[in-house]
Formats: C-alpha cells, sequence, structure tokens
C-alpha cells in the first residue's frame, strides 16, 4: 500500500495520468488553452480515489494543472511564435492586468470554499460550450478590441477566472478574441502566450494558498512533502507533463493545417459533459 492504495490502483492512475497528458499537450497546441479544462476533472477523479478530502479536493486539482501547464504553454508559444501568429500588441496590454487577476485569485484560492472552485468552472465552461458550439460569424462584441481601461478590466478578469478554474487562460481569450474579430488561429496562438503568464504565477500563488493544507491534514499522504507542496500535487504534475510536452507541438501543426469547427464542436461537447459532472457534485456535495 502508498498513499492508501494498492499498486493496481496506483498502476491504473499512473495510465490514467499519461494519457491525459498526452490530450490536454495536443489541446493545448489546438485551442491554446492550457490543456485545464482537460486536467482539472480527471485529476478530480484521481484524487477522489487517493482519498483527498472533498475541501481541499478541487484547490489541489487547479493548482496541479496550472503546474502542468507551465511547461506545456511554453512549448505550445514557442511553435507558435515561429509560425508568426501571436499578436505582440495584446500581451504587451495584457501582461500587467493579468498577472494582477493571477495574484488575486490565489489570495481568493486560501480563503474560498470548495463550491467556489467548481461554480466558477461550471459557469465558464457552460458559457465556453455555447460559444463553441453555436456561435455564428456575426456574433461580435465590436471590429476590434478594446482600447484603454475595457481592455485592462478584461485583462484582469482573464487573470483571476482562469487562475481560479486552473485552465492557463486559453478559453477566455479566445471567446474575447474572436468575439472582436479576431482570427480563430491568431486567438489560439496569442492564447498560448498568455497561458505562460498565467501558469507560472498561478502555480506560486496555490503552493503558497495550500501550505497550510498538509498540517490540517497530515494523514493524507497525497498533501505532504515530497508528493505535494500546497495545492500542487508533483506526483501528478510529474506523471502528466512528459505526455503533454511531447503532444503540444503535434496540435500546434494540427490548428495551422486543418478547419477548426469540427475541433470546437467536440471540444464544446467535453466542456459541456464536464460542467454537467460538477454540477452533479454540486448538487450532491461529492
Amino acid at each position: 500500500m502508498i498513499a492508501g492504495l494498492d499498486i493496481k490502483e496506483i498502476v491504473e492512475l499512473a495510465v490514467l495520468l499519461i494519457a491525459t497528458g498526452a490530450l490536454s499537450g495536443f489541446l493545448a497546441g489546438v485551442f491554446g488553452i492550457g490543456g485545464g479544462a482537460i486536467l482539472v476533472p480527471v485529476f478530480y477523479e484521481c484524487f477522489r480515489i487517493a482519498g483527498v478530502p472533498l475541501e481541499v479536493r478541487m484547490p489541489l486539482c487547479v493548482g496541479t494543472s496550472l503546474a502542468v501547464i507551465i511547461p506545456t504553454s511554453i512549448r505550445s508559444f514557442q511553435a507558435h511564435y515561429r509560425r508568426g501568429a501571436v499578436d505582440m500588441t495584446i500581451l504587451r496590454r495584457w501582461w500587467l492586468p493579468i498577472v494582477i487577476g493571477v495574484a488575486a485569485g490565489a489570495v481568493i484560492a486560501r480563503y474560498a470554499p470548495e463550491r467556489l472552485f467548481k461554480i466558477v468552472f461550471v459557469a465558464v465552461a457552460y458559457s465556453a460550450a455555447a460559444r463553441l458550439i453555436f456561435a455564428r460569424e456575426g456574433w461580435r462584441f465590436g471590429e476590434d478590441l478594446p482600447e484603454g481601461p475595457l481592455m485592462r478590466a478584461y485583462g484582469f478578469c482573464v487573470g483571476i477566472l482562469s487562475t481560479l478554474m486552473g485552465i492557463g487562460g486559453g478559453l477566455f481569450s479566445n471567446l474575447l478574441m474572436t468575439f472582436y474579430g479576431r482570427p480563430i488561429h491568431q486567438a489560439v496562438a496569442t492564447s498560448s502566450a498568455l497561458a505562460v503568464l498565467i501558469s507560472i504565477p498561478g502555480a506560486i500563488g496555490y503552493v503558497y494558498a495550500g501550505w497550510p493544507a498538509a498540517t490540517t491534514y497530515p494523514a493524507v499522504a497525497a498533501l505532504q512533502v515530497p508528493f505535494a507542496l500546497g495545492y500542487v500535487s508533483l506526483i501528478g504534475a510529474v506523471l502528466v507533463m512528459p505526455m503533454s510536452l511531447v503532444t503540444a507541438p503535434l496540435g500546434v501543426r494540427a490548428a495551422h493545417a486543418m478547419s477548426k469547427r469540427s475541433l470546437e464542436v467536440a471540444f464544446g461537447c467535453y466542456l459541456l459533459i464536464v460542467g454537467s459532472r460538477f454540477v452533479l457534485s454540486l448538487i450532491s456535495g461529492q
């Protein structure tokens, strides 16, 4: 028995996490989303099986997701940047508001109830799913992204919501950029760069936010060093990262080589299913 699990359960969890890493890396390249929308639900089930208490399970999922997104988003950004698809002007406008939003999200994560993370995930997942599945060319907020305070407010919201959801920001920035008429490939590429800005301080913030958890739950091995640092599971990150790094460039190639409509619909359906899983969790309290 290791961390309360027998060898068979450990092997099954390891295989699941490795496969999830491959899928999340590919989607990080295709959609510029960082892969968190895939990682968080899978981590949730894995940590449930591992006996992580409900009160800290969701923040542990989010923090671990952000840690995994760091190398994946860097790899994805490099591949998109080499193709000249990243809008550096947006990065210059958004980097400071996003970092401030990430810091605010990390503070909230330390004191917020576990239900808040699920509510944020469900709200954003459903909104993004509707945009991906039903979006039409006429669905726009304007002809181009705004200037001034509204643009900075968007950046702050991207940072804080991404930190609470553990997704690297790609869903939000993709939605915003396409609603303002930016080409989808440019939105994906720029979102991969934003994921770098969000994931690094976000993961550090979750280490800080979850530091008291090891003391609060001394019997839970999955929360103790060397298995975890705060709300970042080192085991989960180590198992997921390698395959996500391998598959991220493949996703970038797919994004630039094919129409994304069918993938958008498929991913939208996935978000509906995942969001519904957390709705049931909110209702049942599990």
